[in-house]
């Protein structure tokens, strides 16, 4: 019976051009995916890093070219609901997103190369038309055990209105962890794009710029309350691979942290007052 009732709601009435809600499952914002016309969209992404670092913390990879991790990202959305002009309404949305680089000595568990595993599951709404709001639970785990597992909810929005407003892309997410660590995060940002072309399908430039702060310990036992801003460009370029609707990014950000933040890092990664932060990714989606 359940089967039968969520086979229904994915068939129903699709629409022949959308976008689809998708959740990050590091800091839990929201994005929006170009997407065909079907009910149930697979998306996979690609993308190489100079380093790894989680809002705003040196994550396991210091900036640079020692040993450039890579991501590997599958996930899905479904469409559970149409309002009347075929448009999505409400939206189950999940990904996993798997780490890999050259190991250290101290990762000797196998496979010693695949550092992190990260799997987040929402369910995505959109009461009217730009608005994007979801509720999310993440696993974050360690394949190769040099990190705890620690387990994650979180509240998160997105805003895309043919307005003003919308044309910055605001975003805004709060995180909790229920496994692990104590304390809460928030992150506000905004990403306006300009198109670098008259093309439908050419370059865009966005300004991804983003305030991310770590509440009550969240980074560590002892951390308190921590800061940090994050800004830079990103140019992107749709394409058309294997019948999917695919993106090639390239983006640079500028990661500023609080000094307390910066000296969190050592020894492994650096305490410099600014990071420099490059990614080139590779999106596709059905």
């Amino acid at each position: 019976m359940v089967l039968a009732a969520t086979l229904a709601l994915v068939a129903a009435s699709p629409a022949s051009s959308q976008t689809v809600p998708f959740i990050d499952t590091e800091d839990a914002t929201l994005s929006e995916v170009d997407v065909g016309g079907a009910s149930v969209h697979p998306i996979v992404s690609f993308d190489v890093r100079n380093g790894d670092y989680a809002r705003g913390a040196y994550d396991d990879d210091a900036a640079g070219l020692g040993r450039v991790p890579v991501h590997v990202s599958v996930g899905a959305a479904a469409v559970l609901k149409r309002g009347a002009d075929g448009q999505g309404t409400l939206f189950l949305v999940g990904q996993s997103s798997n780490g890999f680089h050259a190991p250290r000595p101290d990762e000797r568990s196998r496979p010693r190369g695949w550092y992190e595993s990260n799997t987040i599951v929402g369910l995505a709404w959109r009461p009217v038309d730009g608005l994007s709001a979801a509720a999310a639970y993440a696993i974050k785990a360690s394949p190769n055990g040099v990190a705890s597992t620690t387990h994650e909810a979180s509240l998160t929005f997105l805003y895309t209105g043919k307005d003003a407003v919308g044309f910055l892309a605001p975003r805004f997410a709060a995180t909790t962890r229920t496994k692990g660590q104590g304390g809460f995060y928030t992150i506000v940002g905004i990403a306006p794009a300009f198109p670098l072309t008259r093309s439908k399908d050419g370059l865009t430039l966005t300004l991804p710029v983003s305030i991310g702060g770590g509440w009550r310990s969240f980074y560590a036992a002892d951390s308190g309350d921590r800061v940090y801003g994050s800004g830079g460009v990103s140019v992107a370029q749709p394409l058309k691979i294997a019948g999917a609707k695919a993106t090639l990014q390239g983006e640079v950000l500028a990661l500023v942290r609080d000094a307390q933040l910066r000296r969190r890092d050592a020894p492994d990664g650096t305490t410099a007052s600014i990071v420099p932060l490059a990614t080139i990714s590779l999106t596709l989606a059905w």
